[in-house]
């Protein structure tokens, strides 16, 4: 059961890929603190709710084996993801929690803009955090293969091909010590080794892919009715500060009466470990609004 705190916004807070509702946790008691109920749930496939490789789960050296083992996870579909979502989202609704703010970190800008475009009524404010906030009609997996994300760490961390495993796949149990410097430096850059030991045994290997080909059709009148604000990572080498930006021109080209409020911070992908504090004070700000 949701508990209820009259008088203040609610958080659901949607992580991304390879992440779980784990990755909030040093984030939430300042919330909490300053009154807010807040919700962060593992999306279907992630956290808790994950599922492995066999060639993951027994580390076996075979890396190509490990390369073309399809996903247990291949069938979960951005559908999923929005109705895991929505349950949330009414649970608070329906306990009185209301206004809700949605944050998207990473890949949860995806599901947290398909929730926004199907219940605009239900949602105060959506916050991406260095989150995909894909225009309409563009799957995330598009923004990849632009210009602006030249330099990014993401390309040498996949260990398949996500057409024929049906999933984005890493490894962060990897023995070899390039390869995790690399992840460390796409998701933790800023976070102590410490923090990034612990955050890296909680990573899942696969994510499914079919989130991110999937394209949403948003509508000014929906999703682009919602205020929206966007907290750019100038040291993010997982979705680079130029992919950030990309983002936030083209939604306030598509609502201009209705554009981003644009926050920074000087982190790396995952402010929520490093800077907990500071990203808190933002939202707090937010919140206040």
């Amino acid at each position: 059961m949701v508990k209820k705190l009259a008088g203040k916004p609610a958080f659901l807070l949607v992580h991304g890929a390879w992440h779980g509702a784990w990755c909030f946790s040093k984030l939430v008691p300042y919330l909490e603190r300053a009154g807010h109920v807040v919700t962060a749930r593992d999306l279907p496939g992630h956290g808790g709710r994950a599922r492995y490789p066999n060639t993951f789960r027994h580390r076996t050296p075979d890396e190509e084996a490990f390369a073309i083992e399809s996903s247990p996870i291949a069938a979960v579909t951005l559908a999923d993801y929005v109705s895991d979502v929505m349950q949330a989202l009414d649970a608070l609704v329906g306990s009185g929690n209301q206004p809700v703010i949605l944050l998207g970190h990473s890949m949860g800008g995806i599901p947290i803009t398909a929730v926004g475009e199907a219940a605009p009524e239900k949602v105060h404010k959506l916050i991406y955090l260095t989150a995909y906030m894909p225009a309409s009609g563009v799957p995330a997996i598009a923004y990849s293969r632009d210009p602006e994300a030249q330099g990014g760490k993401m390309g040498a961390a996949m260990k398949a091909d996500p057409a024929r495993v049906g999933a984005l796949r890493i490894d962060p149990r990897s023995m070899d010590l390039a390869y995790l410097a690399n992840l460390k430096r796409a998701f933790a850059d800023d976070v102590c080794e410490d923090e990034w030991a612990v955050a890296r045994n909680l990573l899942s290997p696969d994510a499914p892919a079919l989130p991110f080909a999937t394209a949403i059709e948003t509508t000014r009148s929906r999703w682009g009715s919602i205020p929206r604000a966007y907290i750019k990572c100038r040291g993010d080498l997982a979705i680079m500060p130029r992919t950030q930006e990309k983002f936030i021109e083209r939604a306030d080209e598509f609502t201009p009466q209705n554009k981003t409020e644009v926050y920074e911070l000087d982190s790396s992908h995952s402010p929520f470990f490093s800077q907990p504090e500071k990203l808190a004070a933002i939202l707090l700000e937010l919140a206040a609004k």
